[in-house]
């Protein structure tokens, strides 16, 4: 298996719900929003990519000022390719494109909660969410 990672290369919104689809996160994702997958894709300024060949097989979709924080959401590798390191690979190579104080930051889903302390995430107890209001 000849895996290649790169920050240079985009992926179009198919490509973003195929590996969805193929790690379990399409659970957790609104991949029957064409809209807003667009939107996910074209405003993540930071997108690292793995590959075999031409098939997409893990991506770590980053929002960022590259210097203080960097929200990582989502962490995808093909079931198919998983407990391969690619998904440390693809951590590993988001942080090299950021600036030396900046920090990485995600939610979990729930059954991935035991990985991230093993590549050296620690647990922020002070993270709060503001859903959008609904509509009247």
């Amino acid at each position: 298996m000849k895996v290649t990672f790169t920050a240079k290369r985009g992926i179009t919104a198919e490509q973003f719900v195929d590996i969805l689809k193929r790690s379990t996160l399409a659970e957790r994702r609104p991949v029957e929003d064409a809209a807003c997958i667009e939107g996910m894709i074209r405003h993540a300024n930071l997108t690292v990519t793995a590959w075999e060949g031409e098939m997409l097989i893990g991506i770590a979709r980053s929002v960022t000022d590259f210097h203080f924080a960097c929200y990582l959401s989502d962490l995808a590798v093909d079931a198919a390719y998983q407990h391969a390191g690619i998904g440390r690979e693809l951590i590993r190579r988001t942080q090299g494109e950021l600036g030396p104080r900046c920090k990485i930051r995600l939610i979990s889903a729930p059954a991935a909660m035991g990985y991230y302390p093993k590549l050296g995430f620690t647990q922020n107890m002070q993270c709060w969410e503001l859903s959008p209001p609904r509509p009247r």
